[in-house]
């Protein structure tokens, strides 16, 4: 017990002394054309008040409007009844349109900036997907959200809808626009790696392969109950929003590690590392102070939760490829390696291999 509280301190600590600066970001290329007038995301990092939020202009989702940003990557406006307003996404097409493709879902961590998304930015996404025969959905918006439906509107971040628009809204929509086959992958790091578990575990239907980075999967325990309470409030949210009193039944309702076995039959990889300084934690690294000093703390509660669920997934017999890296901060050199090591898994479930 006095184990499980030093770590829950230490959690809890980290996240409180990192606030809105790690993982950072940089701004996003600008825009090609004139957008449509720019939306508000809901959950920015200066957001409107909840009552200034517009009603829907429709009963039903749908793309409103899309704005080249390069050849191949392009902001597509979403009008969505759930989050009551327009919702951007950023969405990355391949090479060679010819022909149908899955989808590979990539949700942002908790910093996630109003009008791009951390993957593009300090991922080196575009690059590693650039030769890939996928389309590829970056969320944008939401930071501290983590990417799930909240119970009631916030005073600060807003209207939170995100399991009902990017699983049962968005999908369609995207496979119509650009010719999606239906197959999908979700893929997220830290904070974006415990919602695309979450939207695993409660939308098993809707994804052959999932990919996490640095996550925590365990919202029905103490210790991850309050990790995702500090998370919402370093960006001054109400967690009673998202679920409820500590004894809401929303906290197990999407603990990962509770339900794991929704995630039976899928390509599942799991990366985290261990803390302590590794190969991206170098003098010439202007960010090695800041990833040492937080990055380090957190990775090692992350390392913690990832083994947890590593054991309940062995006990389920649940198949599963995992990189325990010996060395390694929570930052994104570390994510942008994991997208490349991860990349044979999320195509085998997507059926490329």
């Amino acid at each position: 017990m006095k184990y499980r509280a030093g770590l829950a301190t230490v959690i809890t600590g980290a996240f409180a002394l990192s606030g809105a600066v790690l993982p950072g970001a940089v701004a996003a290329p600008p825009d090609a054309h004139t957008a449509p007038a720019r939306p508000d995301t809901g959950s920015a990092e200066d957001p409107g008040p909840v009552e200034k939020v517009e009603p829907v202009r429709a009963p039903r989702a749908a793309i409103v409007g899309t704005e080249p940003v390069t050849d191949r990557l392009q902001r597509v406006f979403v009008d969505s009844p759930s989050m009551h307003r327009t919702v951007q996404v950023l969405v990355l097409l391949p090479a060679d349109r010819s022909k149908p493709r899955p989808t590979v879902y990539m949700l942002d961590g908790r910093s996630t900036q109003p009008d791009s998304n951390n993957w593009l930015d300090r991922g080196r996404a575009a690059q590693f997907y650039a030769d890939k025969p996928v389309n590829v959905v970056f969320t944008v918006g939401g930071p501290a959200s983590f990417y799930t439906d909240w119970q009631r509107p916030d005073p600060v971040l807003g209207v939170n809808k995100w399991e009902t628009f990017l699983t049962e809204e968005l999908p369609p929509l995207l496979d119509s626009a650009f010719s999606g086959n239906g197959r999908n992958a979700v893929v997220g790091t830290s904070m974006g790696a415990e919602a695309a578990m979450m939207l695993a575990i409660r939308k098993p239907e809707l994804y052959s392969a999932i990919g996490a980075h640095s996550g925590c999967f365990s919202t029905g325990t103490d210790l991850g109950q309050a990790q995702a309470r500090v998370v919402v409030s370093t960006y001054k949210g109400d967690p009673e929003n998202m679920f409820g009193t500590p004894e809401d039944p929303a906290w197990l309702a999407h603990d990962v590690t509770l339900h794991a076995s929704e995630l039976r039959g899928k390509a599942l990889y799991l990366s985290v590392g261990s803390g302590r300084p590794g190969v991206h934690d170098v003098l010439s690294n202007p960010e090695t102070p800041v990833s040492i000093m937080m990055g380090g703390p957190l990775e090692a509660a992350t390392d913690f939760c990832t083994r947890r669920l590593a054991q309940r997934l062995d006990t389920l017999g649940i198949e599963y490829t995992a990189n325990f890296r010996p060395q390694g901060t929570h930052s994104w050199p570390y994510w942008a390696d994991e997208l490349v090591t991860s990349w044979p898994t999320i195509a085998g479930g997507l059926g490329l291999n």
